[in-house]
């Protein structure tokens, strides 16, 4: 299986960043190459975007085929988000062209990331789901998009 191997190149545009899901999104310029490696069995997505405090950041998806049919397993860390050590999260590939990852990082709370390189542009997406048990009046349970990439080659 090759993994996103269509949009393999650079990659640049915009981010929106926001910790919570009722804060306004703090844009900045956004880069990302991506490229196939180990025969074409795995796939790198290399990234930056800004903090709106911390200021420029970093961020490395290392994608590679699982064990059953468009299973994936990624292996992510960013300089702001995941870091020091890596996260593993297991996930699909969807038409080739829509890597989809998820997993548990505490207390039920969940992180997705989802590259979607189905159009001319490119999208990195990264949610933060928030558990039932922690959801108030106003935060309510389920995902919530908390960086926002979106790209065009070049």
């Amino acid at each position: 299986m090759t993994i996103l191997s269509g949009a393999a190149g650079a990659w640049t545009g915009a981010n929106g960043f926001r910790l919570m899901p009722q804060d306004q999104f703090a844009e900045s310029p956004a880069t990302l190459t991506l490229a196939t490696a180990a025969g074409g069995h795995m796939t790198t997505v290399a990234y930056t975007w800004a903090h709106p405090t911390d200021g420029p950041q970093q961020g490395l998806l290392a994608l590679g085929a699982g064990t059953e049919p468009d299973a994936l397993v990624g292996l992510w860390s960013d300089s702001w988000h995941q870091q020091p050590a890596a996260f593993t999260l297991p996930g699909t590939l969807r038409d080739g062209a829509v890597a989809e990852l998820e997993a548990d990082y505490g207390g039920g709370w969940r992180w997705r990331i989802i590259i979607d390189a189905t159009g001319a542009t490119l999208q990195l997406r990264m949610d933060n789901v928030i558990p039932a048990d922690q959801a108030t009046a106003e935060i309510a349970a389920g995902p919530y998009p908390a960086m926002l990439m979106t790209l065009r080659r070049g």
